[in-house]
């Protein structure tokens, strides 16, 4: 048996790996093993074309999957086609695995698999999908090099790509070169840079560009028929614009041109529609889009609700948040969101509670801003006590409050005279690092100043405008001087006035106002009517609310003819007088012995246009 044995070993000629070689020597010897063999390689063969032909045409591909079936056909012999490739890298792509794509690329690269026409192509969109345009045309050049003639997919790609980057004008000049390469661009790619015009604010161009294309009159010489997408894209931009009639006279002309509306055209005019007032007509669209058997979506829902809550019609919301529902269209956090928002301007605070508890029951996780919403209903109803602890929760569940959030609790706070508690949240905002902004200084000096602590607010806007890191606007020293003017700190009103120049601050009709307020009340109304010349001076101009206050301040003394002359100001400047101003007018003729005379020493103001609810 040992003879037996030496013999066969001498007869194979073992090479220095002995076992291995062994092993396979004796594998490869037995009739039984090479069958095992080749059923096996047909076996994965076979499981390779049902993934190709089956799961990737169909789009429905695992990641993991994916890479296995590649390292498999990295090294079969012999090597497949590069269309099987193409095959499997498509679907990648159809399923947004971008990064996936170029990192398999390269490493067919690595093994020396030369990408044909089609890869190359797919590898452009990858890029361009990926906000990687320069690459993209990395790419693009080595398809040139190689011979190979670009399409319209390859131009339409990298065209996409600009637009997404809002290289606008690059993308129209690479159209022009598409055009010299003797392709043609079709819906699609004018559907793309029409996209990428209204985007990027070039709506009217958009429109120009879709004239000129469809009548044939274009400078790059091609007639083409629009598509919906491409009517969606200057429909929403013009409504964006508000050029909500231009929009309309689009929407007719595509139904004039066969082709059907669809949720995005419907959507658009009726945001449209509501932005500029016109809730009757977006109401009858939204009819229309039902009759047609177009399905409304969260997203048209929302716009709807949006503008119901904003008017206050809280009913007609509900109703249209059960049809909402009731036809199957799910809602979101910002659906809920709205909802709240408009309860709480209608003081329905209640009710707004109510939806909040139920959303995460529903499956909808509040958000900072379903806080926000109801924290700013509590502190507008003063009950600081329930918006600090909605505070005290929503740091609980992780969820950061914003500077949003730490300057609607210190108005609620400071309105209810809690002046300690609202010191306490500005200090722990920052120790929470949430960095405060210019609305949280003049929300704090503001609030200080109100509640009688003038000097705390003087003593901390000298703190911040000594700091350069803090933000300073005009609004923060005008509160200041407001209230200083009212707790008879006249001197360091007008010095704080005069040194706001210094601080690159210039005042605004607010910050004249205040001033002019303050020395009526001190009774230097020659001081206060040479400040409003002086305004006008410094272009400046005075508001409704700078009359009235100084011509109250001259009605108080019983300087009927100042009251006389800044009326005629006004008309002159065109201020619209508002109910203040009336009220001013009739005591004065009240007070006035001849008041006949007085009548008719006022001006006519024209005649206002009624404004649409």
């Amino acid at each position: 048996m040992r003879a037996f044995k030496a013999n066969l070993l001498s007869k194979a000629s073992i090479p220095r790996n002995g076992v291995s070689s062994l092993s396979k020597l004796f594998t490869t010897s037995h009739p039984d093993s090479k069958s095992k063999d080749s059923v096996m390689a047909e076996t994965d063969r076979a499981r390779l074309r049902e993934f190709l032909h089956g799961k990737c045409k169909s789009g429905k591909i695992e990641l993991h999957e994916a890479f296995y079936f590649f390292d498999y056909m990295i090294h079969m012999q012999p090597t497949p086609p590069m269309s099987s490739f193409g095959i499997l890298l498509t679907a990648l792509v159809k399923n947004k695995h971008y990064s996936a794509v170029i990192s398999l690329q390269t490493r067919m690269n690595s093994v020396g698999l030369v990408p044909d026409f089609i890869t190359l192509n797919i590898l452009i969109n990858c890029f361009c999908k990926m906000s990687r345009v320069g690459d993209g045309f990395v790419v693009f050049g080595a398809l040139l090099r190689r011979g190979f003639n670009p399409d319209d997919a390859t131009f339409t790609c990298l065209i996409k790509g600009l637009c997404v980057e809002g290289r606008i004008m690059e993308a129209t000049r690479l159209l022009k070169k598409m055009i010299a390469f003797g392709c043609r661009p079709d819906v699609v790619t004018f559907a793309i840079l029409i996209q990428g015009l209204c985007r990027s604010d070039n709506t009217i161009v958009a429109l120009q560009l879709h004239e000129q294309v469809v009548n044939g009159n274009s400078k790059y010489g091609v007639t083409c028929k629009p598509d919906v997408v491409w009517y969606n894209s200057i429909i929403d931009g013009l409504c964006k614009d508000g050029f909500t009639d231009k929009a309309k006279e689009l929407f007719s002309e595509m139904k004039e041109n066969g082709i059907l509306a669809d949720a995005v055209t419907y959507t658009s005019l009726i945001h449209g529609l509501c932005c500029v007032g016109e809730w009757e007509e977006a109401k009858c669209l939204f009819i229309e889009m039902l009759n047609q058997g177009v399905h409304p979506t969260t997203v048209t829902f929302n716009v709807l609700l949006d503008e119901l809550c904003k008017s206050g019609k809280m009913d007609e919301a509900n109703m249209l948040y059960k049809l909402m529902i009731h036809r199957g269209v799910q809602p979101t956090t910002y659906t809920y969101n709205i909802l709240m928002d408009g309860y709480g301007l209608v003081g329905r605070i209640h009710d707004a509670d109510k939806l909040f508890v139920s959303m995460a029951s529903k499956g909808f996780m509040p958000n900072v801003v379903s806080y926000n919403i109801l924290i700013d209903g509590y502190c507008k109803n003063k009950k600081a006590d329930k918006a600090m602890n909605l505070y005290r929760e929503m740091i609980l569940k992780g969820i950061r409050p914003n500077v949003v959030i730490y300057n609607t609790l210190l108005i609620g706070l400071f309105n209810v005279g809690r002046v300690g508690d609202a010191r306490k949240l500005f200090d722990e905002m920052q120790v929470n690092d949430v960095a405060p902004n210019s609305y949280i200084f003049t929300t704090f000096i503001d609030g200080l100043c109100k509640n009688g602590c003038v000097q705390g607010a003087l003593e901390f806007f000298h703190t911040i405008e000594e700091n350069p890191k803090f933000p300073l606007t005009i609004e923060i020293p005008n509160c200041l001087i407001d209230g200083l003017y009212k707790s008879g700190r006249i001197e360091i009103a007008w010095e704080l006035f005069h040194r706001l120049p210094h601080k690159c601050l210039v005042p605004n009709v607010v910050t004249y106002t205040v001033m002019i307020n303050g020395l009526c009340r001190k009774g230097e109304l020659g001081k206060a009517n040479s400040l409003l010349l002086d305004m006008e001076e410094k272009g400046c101009f005075p508001n409704v609310i700078t009359f009235n206050t100084l011509m109250h301040g001259f009605k108080q003394n019983n300087e009927t003819p100042k009251v006389v002359e800044l009326l005629h100001k006004m008309v002159k400047r065109n201020v619209i007088p508002d109910a203040a101003t009336f009220s001013i007018v009739i005591d004065l003729l009240v007070k006035e012995e001849n008041y006949r005379e007085c009548l008719n020493s006022l001006p006519s103001f024209p005649i206002q246009e009624p404004i649409k609810s």
